[in-house]
């Protein structure tokens, strides 16, 4: 009897147990954002108006990363779709902007008017914006939303812009954190909410792009500036060195890219460590637990910051980044390809692309040439040569012309027919109003040697204006 009493209890202990870790396994429970209870000063987002878009979006996971694989460290957060279409296949680009009521003013719509006015259509197509309302003040949302979709109905059509908003119900506490660094209570309440905002948007980009961009919502950009990035992160992965973060502005949480790879532990990390210290601290933690050894800074900076009062009580900002080249490049897409042999990683490609990097050759013998060959057929208003540093390694015999027909010879791109618009002099070649007498659109620029030197040379810097490459008008 005692025996099978005993038979009797090891059974039911081994289905409690059984029991137990299926529940456990198959529960959000450990992991959940809990619903916040500790917020003071804060209400709980309010019922959504009924004339406001509230079925929630579908997250594309992103398979890159082994924490959305198995779902090892899932995020229990439920995203409001206010508007645009979710993505249903991935970009090169997804850019996260996050925006909030501020006291003294609104740049968002400044902000997403220069993303989309400097970018191409070919460059648009292959992004996505995503803008996270941050704030829960209904009224507040509704009135961006409203100018949002004013605006820009038509890069909400075509897929190129998403509005989203959290609940607050899904962010843990806000309010009575511990003041590291002996911050104010407002402002590490701030912070912190900063961090949770940054992680929700990233966690919902995470599968939307190749690569990802933070920017935020008090910015302008340079023209081109995906293009940019793309030549940017092309050379980077040449070189094979394991990066985490490239930055294309100096300041704050502008301008940082990331690989879509990384997007869910980025996520989980600014989560982790949400109410420890602002954003920028933390990203700098996380470079190096990727193994990322230095900043990796391109120069001019893509993004300048624009806003004079901040997020944060209003106050008054005046950062500005030194290192950015306001509206300057204007080069269209294009490859370039030279005889000139290189010395060293300082390609052809780095006097037509924007930045502070130059081609630099050996020297070149009558007949060499550097030409570009655009992508789509230009009409072109205005080119600008620079060779040389200083007194040195000038271009000392050159022409300058534009072509059209493209042909292909081996790996090298060129056209059949040359027109010469000008000679360079002493390094230099400026014409402008280049259409008045190059009216047809050209498809190559040309730099042809005209004779040989002894020197080697650096060409800084070719840029161009094109009709095509003229901002849009919104």
């Amino acid at each position: 009897m005692r025996l099978l009493l005993k038979k009797k209890s090891v059974v039911l202990a081994v289905l409690l147990l059984v029991g137990g870790l299926y529940l456990i396994n198959h529960s959000d429970f450990l992991m959940a954002v809990r619903p916040n209870t500790h917020t003071q000063g804060l209400s709980r987002s309010p019922e959504i108006h009924p004339s406001e878009l509230t079925w929630q979006g579908q997250l594309l996971v992103s398979k890159e990363s082994w924490v959305d694989r198995g779902q090892y460290l899932p995020l229990n957060v439920s995203y409001q779709l206010l508007a645009g279409a979710p993505a249903t296949e991935q970009r090169y680009l997804s850019i996260g902007i996050s925006s909030v009521n501020r006291k003294k003013g609104s740049y968002l719509i400044s902000t997403l008017q220069s993303i989309f006015s400097m970018s191409s259509s070919e460059e648009r197509s292959s992004m996505v914006v995503v803008v996270l309302l941050a704030d829960f003040d209904t009224g507040w949302r509704m009135a961006t939303l409203k100018d949002i979709k004013t605006t820009f109905a038509l890069e909400l059509e075509q897929g190129q812009l998403v509005v989203i908003h959290v609940p607050l119900e899904f962010y843990p506490p806000i309010t009575g954190l511990k003041r590291n660094y002996n911050d104010a209570p407002e402002r590490v309440t701030f912070r912190s909410k900063q961090n949770l905002d940054y992680a929700f948007l990233i966690h919902y980009c995470a599968g939307l792009g190749q690569y990802y961009l933070q920017l935020e919502d008090d910015i302008s950009c340079a023209k081109n500036f995906l293009s940019s990035i793309r030549n940017r992160v092309a050379e980077q992965e040449k070189q094979k060195v394991t990066w985490a973060t490239l930055e294309f502005s100096v300041l704050g949480y502008i301008g940082k890219l990331y690989k879509s790879g990384h997007l869910p532990l980025l996520a989980r990390f600014l989560f982790l460590f949400y109410q420890e210290m602002p954003c920028d601290w933390l990203l700098t933690h996380f470079k190096l637990v990727m193994t990322q050894k230095a900043t990796i800074l391109f120069k001019p900076s893509l993004f300048q910051h624009m806003g004079t009062f901040s997020s944060f009580q209003g106050r008054h900002n005046k950062l500005k980044d030194k290192d950015f080249d306001d509206g300057f490049y204007t080069n269209p897409v294009a490859e370039v390809f030279s005889n000139i042999s290189t010395y060293q990683k300082n390609f052809p490609n780095l006097a037509w692309d924007a930045g502070e990097a130059f081609f630099w050759g050996l020297s070149p013998v009558k007949g060499s040439y550097l030409t570009v060959v655009f992508k789509e057929p230009a009409v072109v208003t205005w080119i600008f040569v620079e060779t040389g540093s200083g007194t040195k390694d000038l271009l000392q015999s050159a022409q300058v012309e534009l072509g059209h027909d493209v042909v292909t010879t081996g790996k090298d791109k060129s056209c059949k027919d040359f027109q010469s618009v000008g000679a360079i002099e002493n390094g230099k070649f400026e014409m402008q109003e280049v259409d008045k007498k190059y009216s047809s659109a050209s498809k190559c620029l040309r730099i042809l040697v005209t004779a040989t030197q002894k020197h080697w040379v650096i060409i800084r810097k070719i840029r161009v204006t094109t009709k095509q490459s003229a901002p849009r008008q919104e």
